[in-house]
């Protein structure tokens, strides 16, 4: 490569990858979301909120959806003091009547629906022999009954093109003591991901899963009060830090955008590198 500029190597290297030497540059696939329609569930905080604002970022408008409708509409003020469209969607991912009523007005009321984040999701840790059947039902119910409903209705208005995005975690991966029902509950998750990119793409819709490590949100306050079992994550984290909601944006905008349009049934893990260190 003597002798050739910087300049001219980069588009040097685009035609030898795109195989056609002296030929056009390669076309950088699009990141931009922009005339897509997106439902993020569990919207009114946390990651769901984060997500949210960054589809919005990209250019989707969105329905936020969630069980609490003064921390939707806030989110939603957010988003459209910056400039964007949001739209606010009461709804429970336990009752199924509600996912259809919500699905069919953002449909209706935004003029489509081309993205799902699955994101609404409990957790209670609890020794495994002291789960009872109620705790069981309401995390099987909401982090994965509810996902799959969610994504059922959803893609039933979808077209080709259209993305799902399940929000799985590292117990996927591992087992956590006193999380028997949250791992059963994204374990599962994951194999519905799989299940439904394989049986969904046909219709051009693509699914796929990111799986957070360790954040700090409500739902995972409970572990972050202990400053001993913060050292000991912090110390099997690569990146010696704990993830910050914007971490997640990058991943999920990609996943969501034409830029993985050759993307399905994958499961995307931002962790700090912590599963590549066990």
């Amino acid at each position: 490569m003597h002798g050739i500029g910087a300049q001219e190597l980069g588009p040097r290297l685009a035609r030898a990858v795109a195989g056609l030497p002296g030929g056009p540059l390669m076309s950088v696939p699009s990141f931009s979301l922009a005339g897509r329609v997106a439902l993020v569930t569990g919207a009114g905080g946390g990651i769901g909120a984060a997500l949210a604002a960054a589809l919005a970022g990209a250019g989707a408008a969105v329905a936020l959806m969630g069980r609490d409708a003064a921390a939707l509409d806030a989110r939603c003020t957010a988003i459209r003091g910056s400039g964007g469209r949001a739209l606010a969607v009461r709804a429970d991912v336990r009752i199924l009547e509600e996912i259809e009523a919500a699905c069919a007005r953002v449909h209706e009321t935004l003029g489509s629906l081309d993205i799902l984040i699955n994101n609404a999701g409990v957790e209670e840790s609890r020794a495994s022999l002291q789960v009872d059947e109620a705790l069981w039902d309401r995390i099987l119910d909401t982090n994965l009954k509810g996902a799959f409903f969610c994504a059922q209705a959803a893609a039933r208005r979808m077209g080709a093109g259209a993305s799902i995005l399940n929000l799985c975690s590292l117990t996927c991966e591992v087992g956590v003591a006193g999380s028997a029902a949250y791992g059963a509950s994204k374990a599962g998750l994951l194999a519905l991901t799989r299940t439904l990119a394989v049986e969904w793409a046909a219709r051009g819709v693509r699914v796929n899963a990111i799986a957070p490590g360790y954040f700090r949100t409500p739902l995972t306050e409970p572990f972050f009060v202990s400053p001993a079992w913060q050292q000991q994550m912090l110390e099997s984290i690569p990146l010696r830090r704990f993830g910050e909601l914007a971490d997640l944006a990058g991943a999920a905008v990609f996943l969501c955008s034409a830029a993985a349009a050759y993307v399905t049934g994958q499961v995307l893990y931002v962790d700090g590198g912590y599963l590549a260190a066990l």
